[in-house]
């Protein structure tokens, strides 16, 4: 088995989900305890989401970097961010880092080629809805991925920053968002859904009116661990 290495704490809820599942996964296979060995580098949320909302995604990158060299001083053979968000500086990531990285993005376009879909919603942070990060991989592939309007994406942030991020999960916040993604089936015809930032599928679970959501965080997990045992 090859040694995982995972930069976590962007949000830290959503690094527990990755550790749990991984673990989890391997458990389900039968491994007897033989769990592989899991390096977490847990960086501070704040700093780094400071510089990406300021756009400075060359400072962004150069966090990110520093995270994957020290994965890979601590004996790790690949890496995962385990986040959307940072992703927006994986290109720069990947061109300098010493471990072979496997993209929460790549992944999840691999996972709706495989269900056929054409035209996948996108729930996730300001910044992830704001970008071209799911657009510029599903495009070339057919895929035409639609983002809510700008009111719907201030609340889904509000309720990441006031609520979720903080393990706070509310009833009431769940229907709200599930009115987003109802508006968008209905005016956008979208047909699934991507929960695009790693803690939404901690309050949308499972798939909800008539269409199926991606899960990024378990989708990103099930090729961590496909690596892993290769």
């Amino acid at each position: 088995m090859r040694k995982i290495g995972l930069i976590g704490g962007l949000g830290p809820e959503s690094t527990l989900d990755y550790y749990k599942g991984i673990i989890s996964a391997f458990a389900a296979a039968g491994a007897d305890y033989n769990y592989p060995e899991i390096f977490i580098h847990s960086l501070s949320l704040a700093p780094l989401m400071r510089r990406a909302n300021a756009g400075q995604w060359d400072r962004v990158a150069e966090m990110l970097i520093t995270s994957v060299r020290a994965l890979h001083r601590a004996g790790a053979q690949f890496a995962a961010i385990a986040s959307n968000t940072p992703h927006l500086a994986f290109e720069q990531v990947r061109a300098r880092s010493p471990l072979p990285l496997i993209s929460i993005v790549e992944t999840t376009l691999d996972r709706a080629l495989a269900m056929g879909l054409k035209r996948p919603g996108l729930l996730g942070t300001r910044l992830t809805m704001g970008s071209q990060l799911y657009q510029q991989c599903f495009a070339p592939r057919g895929m035409e991925v639609q983002v809510p309007p700008p009111e719907d994406q201030e609340l889904i942030q509000k309720r990441l920053d006031t609520e979720i991020e903080l393990g706070i999960f509310k009833d009431s916040t769940r229907e709200e968002l599930l009115k987003i993604v109802s508006r968008m089936k209905r005016r956008q015809g979208i047909d699934s859904v991507i929960l695009g930032c790693t803690e939404l599928p901690l309050i949308l679970g499972r798939d909800e009116l008539g269409l199926p959501f991606l899960n990024t965080a378990s989708i990103h997990v099930a090729a961590i661990v496909d690596y892993c045992r290769r």
